[in-house]
């Protein structure tokens, strides 16, 4: 199908064959480089701030996404590889929403009020289209799309659906307990919810793709393929044997379902299940999120060379600092790399003719 053109980037097309190789692990004349910073000129005043009654008013203000995408959009130089994405955000636990669990949000972020107290009451746990979660979240997506012709690509939402979904009805520390005193009762509620979640994901899909929308999502990559981000937050509260019999099987399905996925490992106590997250055919890339205080990427080489050596891509971020390293550890195939700390243009310029010797 056609894709919608970015007018204010002449290589957009560009742009996306790079990132389109990055699933096949294949360059066409250099990695992928995603880099940004400000516009010299800025198009665009930024939104003025707003008073709302509370931080749930403001999250569901579709005109206030708007105004940031595109003041985002226009006040952006976008560098590299990067091209202006917007992605409608009601936050990480949204899906669980869909079924009835309320959120509770603050300014930066919103988290869900656990509604599943007993196991004899998961069938009450329904999804509808009715739902305000779901109604909203679909007017935040036409939104942006009305918005951001040609000057930006829409994408999905962060689904978070698997182990993650459940751990929002129930709370951490009791999905703990379930995995041992529950298990047929959480089996059953995955396979429910999993069922929800592939036609919910191909509804959002179907709408970007008939709008010409590259596919993108929260992890910043922009593609002509079908792509998304299979991920289990919770993992890293349980064992490696746990993981492969409840949630490794939904995670397969998931990347089966897709023509490229990229896995969010988050978490040092998240490695203990990269060797079973590698061995899934269908997973073409891994995003290792290592988090704040344990060091850089060039402190993690071990954990991409074994993505690499087991046939995955890496997305990673890094510093300019740390280019020399990488480039003399990884390969550059399958690299997605994005760059921090870009202030100017000519910076960014002179990454690229650095990336460009990598071979």
């Amino acid at each position: 199908m056609t894709l919608m053109p970015i007018e204010r980037i002449p290589d957009w097309e560009q742009r996306l064959a790079r990132q389109d190789a990055f699933w096949r692990r294949e360059i066409l004349d250099r990695p992928v480089v995603i880099m940004a910073c400000g516009a010299e000129t800025p198009a665009a005043p930024w939104p003025a701030e707003r008073a709302y009654a509370s931080q749930r008013e403001r999250w569901f203000d579709v005109e206030r996404a708007v105004e940031g995408a595109r003041a985002a959009a226009l006040n952006t130089a976008y560098l590299g590889d990067a091209l202006p994405t917007a992605c409608p955000n009601l936050g990480p636990e949204v899906f669980s929403a869909f079924f009835g669990t309320e959120l509770e949000y603050s300014e930066a972020t919103a988290w869900a009020i656990p509604n599943l107290h007993d196991w004899a009451d998961a069938d009450t746990l329904q999804f509808s289209e009715d739902n305000i979660y779901y109604r909203r979240l679909w007017a935040l997506t036409e939104g942006l799309l009305e918005g951001g012709q040609g000057l930006y690509y829409t994408g999905l939402t962060d689904f978070h659906p698997g182990g993650d979904a459940l751990v929002a009805f129930r709370d951490p520390l009791l999905m703990n307990m379930d995995m041992l005193e529950a298990p047929d009762e959480v089996k059953a509620l995955l396979a429910a919810t999993y069922s929800v979640y592939f036609d919910v994901f191909d509804r959002f899909y179907t709408r970007l793709r008939e709008a010409g929308q590259a596919c993108t999502a929260w992890a910043g990559i922009a593609s002509a393929q079908k792509w998304y981000v299979p991920s289990n937050d919770f993992s890293c509260m349980i064992s490696p044997a746990m993981f492969d019999e409840f949630f490794l099987p939904g995670i397969a399905e998931e990347c089966r379902r897709l023509e490229a996925s990229i896995y969010h490992l988050d978490g040092p106590n998240a490695l203990r299940h990269l060797d079973s997250l590698l061995a899934i055919p269908e997973l073409n890339a891994i995003q290792w999120v290592y988090g704040a205080g344990n060091g850089r990427a060039t402190d993690w080489m071990p954990v991409y060379r074994k993505c690499q050596a087991a046939g995955k891509g890496i997305q990673l971020w890094a510093e300019r600092d740390e280019l020399d390293t990488i480039m003399d550890v990884l390969r550059p195939e399958g690299v997605w790399l994005g760059v921090s700390g870009i202030r100017t243009r000519e910076e960014g310029e002179a990454v690229l003719k650095r990336v460009m010797r990598w071979t």
